[in-house]
């Protein structure tokens, strides 16, 4: 048997006696073999880590700034660590899942005061209260994680919008106000539309006007529920489980049944909101109305 069969030999059955049980009249040649193969391979593996731009080393960075938000292989590797470790209460796509009523990761960036250090912070400390725990990964790894949540982050309406504020406020409270809000104003049956611009394109928008039942938003899925007595029962849900079920009904009442008590509930793909068709809202009655609400994020 070769030298380097002896090696593997011995090193994969005992990696910690790899030097005590190689036959003597070989023993220094192996271990000289030994100790450059662990010389080059950590040697490599240092020179692999810097090419990706993934060792931080012992320098200190602050927290409030990324230091891989430059290199576009940190996203690519945050994105393999999130699905890994990240996606069971997140989604592989980072949007949440429905049934733990885990956030949509890719909005987090729209709310106020949340940048890249306060992101590191919360996968690092976790949030207290919830379901969300702190994590032991090191800065590298949680930096490469605010990298990807950067990369698949919801890009809102930057241009301005092309229209007139004023009207679109007499079109909103005509056509939205009854379900929608703005500013603490309005229905609550529907989304909360303030700062919705900074959350969501303008096509996007128009979309969800023109076809609302394409994309049908957590929390506002729509229910028919059929009581014992055959009342029907409209509604968007806001929590369910096997035993119960909370919805906002259409009279904008907060209800909640236990399903021994419903004959059955059905889950419905249509929306409550109308399709407004160009007959009912122009291309110009729209961007009067996304006007307003850009002007009042």
């Amino acid at each position: 048997m070769s030298e380097v069969c002896q090696l593997k030999r011995v090193f994969l059955l005992s990696p910690n006696a790899i030097f005590v049980i190689l036959p003597s009249p070989n023993q220094t040649r192996i271990r000289m073999m030994a100790k450059r193969f662990q010389f080059n391979f950590l040697k490599l593996l240092n020179v692999f880590l810097v090419c990706c731009g993934l060792l931080l080393g012992s320098q200190t960075f602050a927290q409030e700034v990324n230091p891989l938000e430059r290199d576009p292989r940190a996203a690519r590797v945050g994105g393999s660590l999130f699905r890994a470790q990240c996606a069971t209460c997140h989604g592989a796509d980072a949007k949440g899942i429905e049934t733990i009523d885990a956030p949509d990761l890719t909005l987090m960036f729209t709310r106020d005061g949340v940048n890249d250090g306060s992101v590191f912070q919360v996968i690092r400390d976790g949030v207290p209260g919830s379901i969300m725990p702190p994590h032991s990964f090191t800065d590298t790894e949680v930096w490469t994680l605010v990298s990807y949540l950067r990369s698949v982050a919801v890009a809102g309406t930057t241009s301005p919008i092309d229209g007139d504020p004023r009207r679109g406020l007499t079109l909103f409270n005509e056509n939205c106000a009854l379900c929608h809000r703005v500013n603490g104003r309005g229905g609550s049956l529907g989304p909360d539309l303030s700062a919705i611009t900074s959350r969501r394109s303008q096509t996007a928008l128009v979309n969800s006007i023109r076809d609302p039942s394409a994309n049908i938003g957590r929390r506002f899925k729509p229910v028919t529920l059929v009581t014992t007595a055959n009342d029907l029962v409209q509604g968007t849900i806001k929590s369910e489980d096997a035993f119960s079920i909370q919805i906002m009904d259409s009279n904008q009442i907060l209800r909640g049944f236990r399903k021994s008590a419903l004959r059955e509930v059905i889950h419905e793909e249509t929306s409550l909101m109308p399709n407004f068709s160009d007959s009912d809202l122009s291309n110009s009655d729209i961007d009067d109305v996304l006007s307003f609400l850009q002007s009042n994020q």
